[in-house]
């Protein structure tokens, strides 16, 4: 069987982890377009990094010619989902779930496309249909349709039932899977992408399409993106690299991906850039010192993707006048602060939004990562003096510049 060309790209730029089906799948993209779906749960208001692969797959797919959903879980969201976790979620408002949707539409923009075309990309809530269930009627539709032993046997679950796992969560799964089902009867949706962690929760709903209506669907899932100590990045794990500029700055998002670890970079070229593969291969035999400038190719294109070429520019142009000298520090993140009498130190980083809270501040002082136009910070008991432009440096990477109102 001839291998599907976006297959064969997806599979050389090392993005599938598993497939229900890869030979189903291959056969089924063989025979024309087919609309696939990826879903996250509105539990912030930005993707970010760790979400990269399923978009940049979602991309692919789309330049192929097929169609993408994204699904955002105002429904599941209100749940919470077990998987890849050791606590449960805390609940969100009404309010909150409208706010983050509108971050992930924003988040989803900046990769796929959305709009009335062929394959240009659609986003749908669970929250539309899950909301017309009772309690009765969704169990009296789908409650033989899943057994006990089979949701025990999924990791997400055991992980959790050491913890405590509520009833709530144990639901969770479901949910997704009657969002499959929903999916393939609308939009004739036969794919589902996910994170490695979502791979039982995504299969439950490829045997839910198979009971209810005879007929297959696939899933393929992506591996998951680990920092350099090997975890997860995500929100909970404190880690996170926004993919809304409110959140990263254009500049710090293009840091992220130069200081990528040099045993990354061929991982990250193929993944999170569209470099034609053969110029990769080459980018990824350099050493040394010429290795940087595979990290500077690699930080511009994914920064290009997600922030436009402008702003790309602007990131390299920042980076150069910090490292590299003889550009201008223009482009330098800033923001603006008003203040007249001396700040403490701790509280100044913290209004500018360097940290999340004093103590965290506190740490990084006392660790020695601090600086105030050029000068180490050795005593959190510090205060800032009123200046019109203060250039503040948080460890290696991280410059701001506070610009006084």
């Amino acid at each position: 069987m001839k291998q599907n060309e976006l297959l064969k790209e997806l599979e050389a730029r090392g993005f599938i982890n598993q497939s229900s089906n890869l030979d189903g799948l291959n056969e089924a993209l063989n025979a024309g377009q087919v609309t696939a779906y990826w879903g996250t749960d509105p539990t912030g208001d930005s993707l970010h990094v760790g979400h990269l692969a399923s978009l940049m797959l979602m991309r692919w797919f789309q330049k192929y010619g097929h169609r993408p959903i994204a699904l955002v879980g105002g429904a599941t969201g209100r749940i919470g989902d077990p998987s890849g976790r050791d606590k449960g979620r805390p609940m969100l408002t009404d309010a909150q779930i409208e706010k983050n949707c509108a971050g992930l539409r924003k988040s989803i923009s900046k990769f796929i496309k959305f709009g009335d075309g062929k394959n240009d990309a659609i986003m749908v809530d669970n929250y539309d249909w899950m909301k017309d269930y009772t309690h009765m009627g969704f169990l009296a539709e789908f409650g033989t349709d899943f057994t006990v032993p089979r949701m025990l046997s999924m990791e997400s679950v055991r992980r959790r039932l050491e913890n405590g796992m509520t009833f709530l969560e144990f639901n969770y799964m479901t949910f997704q899977a009657v969002d499959f089902l929903t999916l393939y009867n609308k939009y004739n949706c036969t794919l589902q992408f996910c994170g490695a962690d979502q791979w039982g929760n995504s299969i439950m709903g490829v045997e839910l399409i198979r009971k209810k209506l005879g007929k297959e669907a696939f899933v393929l899932s992506t591996s998951l993106i680990t920092d350099s100590k090997g975890e997860k990045i995500g929100k909970s794990a404190g880690n996170a690299v926004w993919v809304n500029e409110e959140k990263t700055t254009p500049y710090e998002y293009y840091q992220y991906f130069r200081n990528t670890p040099d045993d990354l970079v061929e991982k990250f070229l193929k993944i999170f850039t569209e470099i034609p593969l053969d110029e990769i291969a080459k980018l990824s035999k350099l050493e040394g010192a010429e290795l940087n400038d595979a990290k500077k190719i690699l930080a511009f294109a994914a920064t290009e993707i997600a922030h436009g070429k402008e702003a790309a520019m602007a990131a390299e142009s920042a980076a150069k006048a910090l490292f590299g000298g003889g550009a201008s520090t223009e482009n330098i993140p800033s923001v603006e602060l008003s203040f007249s009498e001396p700040m403490g130190i701790i509280d100044f980083l913290v209004a500018v939004k360097l940290f999340e809270s004093k103590s965290e501040a506190r740490r990084m002082i006392e660790q020695g990562g601090i600086q105030i136009n050029g000068n180490k910070v050795t005593d959190w008991k510090s205060e800032v003096i009123p200046a019109d432009d203060i250039m503040v440096q948080k460890g290696k990477k991280i410059f701001l510049r506070v610009i006084k109102k």
